[in-house]
């Protein structure tokens, strides 16, 4: 019994107008053929990274926030008859033109339920990818005799979505990116609280300067203490 390539798993897009992603999908863009490979992107912002000295004797990588995961495909929109050779399983009806506007339809339009784009989750095998469309090249390369596409190539880019509690679940949240507050108690100074939420007491002036502490080496107890997201520190010096 030969391979059914009609019965290959397709990748979907699939659009939804609420942030849970629950129920069915408002629109689903299927693709016309699989992708040769896609591409997952994370990237670590270092706090210090720009300052002079960095990576010096003496001065370590500050940590301040990581980036939401981007993941890039590359979709092919074919309409010269490849199809009917059985590659693809597809209905022949529907032209590039037609295709290019559901992709934009589900990922891209505004959504006048929601105000916005849709919420997408792009589907494939072991890859389940909530996300929103964060851009789009279309590039069209084969053309009827009066001018019709009947070839397009989208260099797609999503970003990671997830609902924020399921991300602070799997974080564990207490990174120096998010605003922080102590209590302080008897003995404790400004450095090693600072220490304590950043990993280092060298903000500690910075943390004096946005509470408007004249006296840091000694904090009155029961005081609250704000700590705010580290860029804001470094970005306000």
């Amino acid at each position: 019994m030969g391979l059914n390539l009609f019965k290959l798993e397709k990748l979907k897009i699939n659009a939804y107008e609420t942030k849970s992603r629950s129920g069915l999908p408002a629109k689903t863009f299927e693709a016309m053929f699989n992708p040769g490979s896609f591409k997952q992107s994370y990237k670590i912002i270092w706090g210090n990274k720009d300052r002079q000295g960095y990576n010096s004797s003496g001065l370590q990588a500050q940590y301040s926030r990581s980036k939401p995961e981007n993941l890039d495909i590359d979709l092919l929109l074919d309409g010269t008859g490849v199809s009917q050779m059985g590659v693809a399983g597809l209905d022949g009806s529907k032209t590039v033109k037609d295709r290019v506007k559901e992709f934009l339809d589900a990922t891209y339009r505004y959504n006048g339920n929601i105000h916005e784009p849709n919420y997408l989750v792009v589907e494939w095998g072991s890859l389940i990818f909530s996300c929103r469309l964060d851009s789009v090249d279309i590039t069209y390369t084969s053309f009827d005799r009066d001018g019709t596409p009947l070839r397009a190539e989208l260099k797609a880019s999503f970003i990671s979505d997830k609902e924020a509690r399921r991300l602070a679940k799997e974080e564990n949240k207490k990174s120096p990116d998010l605003s922080h507050s102590r209590i302080a108690r008897e003995g404790d100074s400004l450095p090693l609280l600072t220490k304590a939420v950043y990993g280092s007491s060298a903000y500690y002036l910075d943390v004096a300067r946005v509470n408007q502490l004249d006296n840091f080496r000694s904090l009155e107890p029961g005081r609250q203490i704000l700590f705010p997201p580290l860029e804001t520190l470094i970005s306000g010096r």
